[in-house]
């Protein structure tokens, strides 16, 4: 059975950091391409940051470069995503999704990715 389990989300304030986890299992999870996505109440779910399965090549939103970091240890079946210089506007539930069906599409279109985890809830306060 196939699992994305995320962890890592919480409460900070302007300025703070929160790293979050995802755990995969009940696939090759070295093989495919994974996204960090966001949704905020009202609004689409938009891509954050995505990585590449060798994990040599990523890929950030504008919003967040410079402050997010996406890597993979793929030893560990593990997606991480460190988030720095929080900002109100961060606020949003995350969630980790994998591309198993190699769609090849934009990187940060949700669309493009099938596999996804139950989500972390991130709030940044001003």
């Amino acid at each position: 059975q196939v699992q994305l389990v995320e962890s890592g989300g919480g409460s900070v304030q302007t300025g703070g950091s929160l790293r979050l986890s995802c755990a995969a299992s009940g696939y090759t999870y070295s093989n495919y391409r994974m996204g960090w996505f966001r949704q905020a109440p009202g609004k689409e779910r938009e891509g954050v940051a995505a990585i590449w399965n060798s994990g040599g090549s990523t890929y950030y939103a504008d919003s967040v470069k410079g402050r997010f970091t996406i890597s993979r240890d793929n030893a560990k079946n593990t997606l991480y995503l460190q988030m720095n210089s929080l900002k109100p506007e961060d606020t949003a539930m995350y969630y980790c999704a994998a591309d198993s069906l190699r769609t090849m599409g934009w990187v940060l279109n949700p669309r493009n990715y099938n596999l996804w985890g139950q989500g972390t809830q991130v709030t940044v306060s001003s």
